[in-house]
């Protein structure tokens, strides 16, 4: 078999990334009569992002350390296409790779998970919350500013097991990764977009190719969902309005009803006192303008001194 013939796809280590790369590999060949088994390969990789697990990842350069390793294996043509959760992509990829395709979006809720507290409001007073995600624990903080965040990092089965030995009373993960892993019953609640909105792109599997690649692009071309796409234009518009990194918690959510676009996005300061919201209704077709819009009116609203660097 010649490298040409073969489709290798790039992914992370962790059990949710090989989850969501066999899924994109399952859906290739349901879609593609002519591939067999053997010419999908999975690369794996260790990203900056996984090798970090003791600290803050915003000390380091943002989201963009979980998909560096894989984007410079697609440029050095040893890989064809990287598969990733779509909420770690940076609005701005590196030069002749493009997000290509996006797959179903999943349920893209946080899921509140606690062995000994029913919901995330019953916590009692002082609880301690573990999360490595700044926007979590920004919109933990602004609902109950009583609360202690400690870090939270790794896998999700690490995070679990944390929780397990009592390093927290409770933490956040996305839903979308628990039903993927048929986890789902680890949920103690799904947090209602109202409560905490979710993260740009949350729940959505992302496939990011190189530009002008036919030979991938026929493929992909049948894989992508118009819905989901649709609605993570909005989003991602409205992050890179915002100049959106890890920095500076943002969170957004883009819903479709009979065509019409209901969007919703917020920034908060990292310690949850402050919270700015955009509200947006439009067509669907409008989905970059609505979540651009957005973007710079809360950009404007908030001025320069509110996001961190």
């Amino acid at each position: 078999m010649t490298r040409q013939q073969t489709i290798v796809i790039g992914t992370r280590g962790s059990p949710l990334a090989i989850a969501q790369a066999e899924e994109v590999k399952s859906r290739l060949l349901a879609a593609h009569g002519d591939l067999s088994d053997s010419e999908i390969e999975l690369r794996i990789f260790r990203t900056t992002g996984d090798k970090i697990q003791d600290k803050s990842l915003r000390e380091f350069g943002g989201k963009g350390l979980f998909t560096k390793e894989i984007e410079d294996a697609m440029l050095a043509g040893e890989v064809d296409l990287g598969v990733h959760s779509s909420k770690d992509l940076p609005t701005d990829l590196p030069a002749g790779l493009v997000l290509s395709c996006l797959l179903e979006r999943e349920d893209p809720r946080d899921a509140f998970i606690s062995l000994n507290h029913a919901s995330f409001e019953g916590l009692p007073e002082g609880a301690v919350v573990g999360s490595s995600s700044l926007r979590r624990a920004a919109q933990a903080l602004n609902i109950r500013p009583d609360l202690k965040i400690v870090e939270f990092r790794g896998s999700v089965n690490t995070r679990l097991r944390k929780l397990e030995e009592g390093v927290a009373d409770a933490t956040f993960l996305a839903c979308a990764g628990l039903n993927r892993l048929g986890m789902s019953g680890r949920i103690t609640e799904a947090m209602a977009p109202e409560m905490m909105l979710p993260a740009v792109a949350q729940g959505a599997i992302g496939i990011e190719s190189r530009i002008d690649d036919p030979r991938i692009d026929s493929r992909l071309e049948a894989l992508n969902d118009d819905d989901t796409w649709t609605r993570v234009t909005a989003e991602r518009a409205f992050l890179a309005a915002l100049d959106g990194s890890c920095r500076t918690p943002i969170a957004a959510l883009a819903e479709l009803v009979d065509g019409e676009m209901l969007f919703h996005g917020e920034i908060l300061t990292p310690d949850g006192e402050t919270c700015h919201t955009a509200m947006r209704r439009g067509s669907a077709s409008d989905a970059f303008v609505i979540g651009d819009d957005a973007g710079r009116d809360l950009k404007a609203v908030a001025g320069p001194n509110f996001f961190t660097d």
